[in-house]
């Protein structure tokens, strides 16, 4: 079995409250997913908990981004085990050449015949996830570890949701264990789960799963209210007061030492994966528009990650072009750097069911990086409400293009006349990775004995 872990650890001492941190993702996987966890092992020492990681090895990993960039991020003193996996994706990936896929296939095009049978095939012969050959090897290298850093507490982050498993053993194996389930999607009810073409069978099986997981954890956290509610409901077994809601956030540590420019046009910057499923076609044909009715305006167009065609045709459809950047999907400091260097971020949420609760990982550095944050989804959504408790723009339903339209010519009106300011509520401060650890930290304590 492959393992490691970082050299020169701080010696250990006998009164430290041992967390035992278990997630597929971990640098130098790339993705919000990763973030999340690496920020929570990154500030839980303050807490007075010393964390313990166990990944897998990104040798024979399957990740669909790649950041080594946030290895800088990973403590010298933390202990990382890395442990062998097997990976039907990366056998997959390598008689394709074609990367490990997103989340939904996100970064596939779904109609073609090919794509169908991989998502059919991933639905229904890989329960609950393509990652389940992870299990076996997290599992006894948690064992190991356990036994030997007396460890009392894990906590177990996903997607992949197969990874939710290794807590199922674990329980039953170490029954004082304190086993923390971090949902940070939801699982059989995820937007893009009827696109897996599950089978009846397969679908049972994976709820099975789920309702296990949720009922056996002795404690779950979750990104947003819906998020919540979805769980709830799916056993009567657990009350409200089990499920803990920890959103994502933002590390200011990353925003020190980043200098804003003037832009010579009024930039609008995307930041991520955008995705067929997000329905953005609302925001081109306005920003069209209100080009139209501003033809002094000068402006450009920034999407910094990946795209697909529909992406690059509805820019081609609405003439677009000419004020229009695609840039490749690069380190995340320099993704901040293109979110601090904009006048305004656009941020779409997908149009799906239930998309109230969807509160993806950049509208938090959005806010951090204090620019306007222009939104198109639900009026009522998380995201929404987020935006405009703190005062960082404006959030648009997908059939209002004349109030998009008229806030984008406002927009490059306040540009040209250099009166677009800065947002200045330090509301979103809450959001801090470091104040959401401490969060972390009281869960952790929950109902937890003296060491």
């Amino acid at each position: 079995m492959l393992s490691s872990s970082t050299s020169n650890p701080k010696p250990q001492t006998s009164n430290c409250k041992r967390v035992l941190i278990i997630s597929y993702y971990w640098p130098p996987s790339g993705g919000a997913g990763v973030q999340r966890i690496l920020k929570f092992v990154k500030y839980l020492p303050e807490f007075g908990y010393t964390p313990f990681v166990i990944t897998v090895d990104d040798k024979v990993a399957s990740y669909p981004i790649l950041d080594s960039s946030l290895l800088n991020d990973v403590p010298e003193d933390v202990k990382i085990f890395r442990t062998d996996s097997f990976e039907p994706l990366s056998i997959l990936t390598k008689f394709t050449g074609n990367k490990a896929p997103y989340g939904g296939f996100a970064n596939k095009d779904k109609e073609k015949f090919s794509q169908k049978v991989l998502r059919f095939i991933r639905g229904n012969f890989f329960i609950p996830d393509a990652r389940k050959g992870w299990v076996k090897h997290a599992y006894e290298k948690a064992v190991e570890v356990i036994q030997a850093e007396k460890i009392d507490i894990i906590l177990i982050s996903s997607p992949p949701h197969s990874s939710q498993l290794v807590g199922l053993r674990l329980k039953k194996k170490f029954p004082h264990l304190k086993w923390i389930a971090d949902l940070r999607d939801p699982w059989t009810d995820i937007f893009y789960y009827k696109d897996m073409l599950h089978t009846s069978v397969a679908a049972k099986r994976d709820s099975a799963f789920e309702k296990k997981v949720v009922e056996e954890a002795d404690e779950l956290i979750v990104v947003s209210n819906p998020i919540k509610k979805n769980y709830l409901d799916k056993s009567g077994k657990i009350s409200e007061a089990k499920i803990h809601i920890v959103p994502n956030g933002f590390d200011e540590n990353d925003f020190t030492e980043i200098v804003d420019t003037v832009n010579n046009s009024f930039t609008i910057t995307y930041v991520g994966t955008m995705a067929d499923i997000y329905n953005p076609k609302i925001f081109f044909e306005c920003l069209r528009d209100a080009l139209k009715e501003t033809p002094t305006a000068k402006v450009k167009l920034r999407f910094v990650g990946g795209r697909t065609e529909n992406i690059v045709s509805f820019v081609i459809e609405n003439n677009l072009e000419s004020v229009t950047e695609f840039i490749p999907h690069v380190p995340h400091k320099e993704a901040i750097n293109y979110m601090r260097n904009s006048d305004a971020l656009l941020l779409v949420i997908p149009d799906v069911l239930d998309s109230h609760g969807i509160l993806t990982g950049k509208l938090f550095e959005y806010l951090a990086s204090r620019k306007t944050i222009i939104c198109i989804g639900a009026k009522d959504g998380d995201a929404a409400k987020i935006i405009e408790e703190c005062e960082a723009g404006k959030t648009f339903e997908r059939n209002n293009s004349l109030g998009l339209k008229k806030y984008l010519s406002e927009l490059f009106l306040k540009w040209n006349q250099n009166s677009l300011e800065q947002n200045h509520s330090r509301t979103f401060e809450k959001y801090s990775r470091r104040s959401l650890t401490m969060q972390l930290s009281k869960i952790i304590s929950k109902g937890t004995k003296s060491f």
